[in-house]
């Protein structure tokens, strides 16, 4: 079995320390990076399965080391895992706007932390055909390749991250019905997860935006939530 690689940056020693110890038994190998500089670094040396990324950084902050992060083919695909102290749901909000796949608050338990990690993996080896699941989805000159992990409007490729992608997902395979924020959150993250109302909008807000205009199809249900029409014409 391949080791996995986990990338942690953050520049607090005695937090580094922590997470080290809590992870020894998971059989990761943890890259240690105390800026954003160093981290790129690493990460030209190393390939990292998932990223945990301190928003407070000296030098570069964690927003734009993610933007950073998503304007390089190479380091798209990564899940990043972004903490951050203060909890405000503007961080949270702007970090899912640039494409994090997930976010921890601190003060946070290591179990907490090692549970999302475990999490963000299993999405990137789950089986990407399941019994009785399609595996290409088509809706007008949208086409989504669940094998490919890759998302066309007509001949153009979308740049989408995880929980976009996702979400397009679930919404082809449920055309025409009306969801919850809560019920669409919990179909691709699973139950309990916490987000914010304004987290799920702005997730879809940006879905529609990279599906241009094909965004339509996306429709905001007040006082519910989202459906996804039917087909458009091609």
């Amino acid at each position: 079995m391949v080791q996995k690689r986990i990338l942690i940056i953050e520049d607090d020693s005695d937090i580094q320390d922590m997470l080290s110890w809590a992870m020894q038994k998971e059989g990761w190998k943890l890259l240690m990076a105390s800026s954003g500089e160093e981290g790129f670094g690493l990460l030209k040396q190393e390939t990292a399965a998932c990223i945990i990324l301190d928003i407070m950084l000296p030098g570069m902050d964690g927003f734009k080391v993610l933007k950073k992060l998503k304007m390089d083919a190479r380091f798209q695909g990564i899940p990043v895992i972004m903490t951050t102290a203060r909890g405000e749901e503007a961080d949270i909000v702007v970090g899912l706007e640039l494409g994090a796949d997930d976010y921890v608050v601190k003060p946070y338990s290591p179990k907490v932390l090692i549970a999302r990690i475990r999490a963000a993996l299993r999405r990137l080896e789950e089986p990407v055909e399941k019994p009785g699941e399609k595996n290409l989805w088509r809706q007008g000159k949208l086409r989504l390749d669940i094998a490919r992990h890759e998302a066309h409007y007509g001949e153009t490729l979308l740049e989408l991250s995880a929980t976009e992608f996702a979400l397009l997902q679930y919404f082809l395979s449920h055309p025409d019905q009306v969801f919850s924020r809560t019920r669409l959150i919990a179909a691709i993250r699973g139950p309990d997860y916490p987000v914010t109302d304004r987290s799920v909008d702005v997730q879809i807000l940006g879905l529609r935006k990279k599906l241009g205009e094909a965004g339509d199809m996306i429709e905001t249900i007040r006082g519910v939530g989202y459906r996804f029409k039917g087909a458009i014409t091609p």
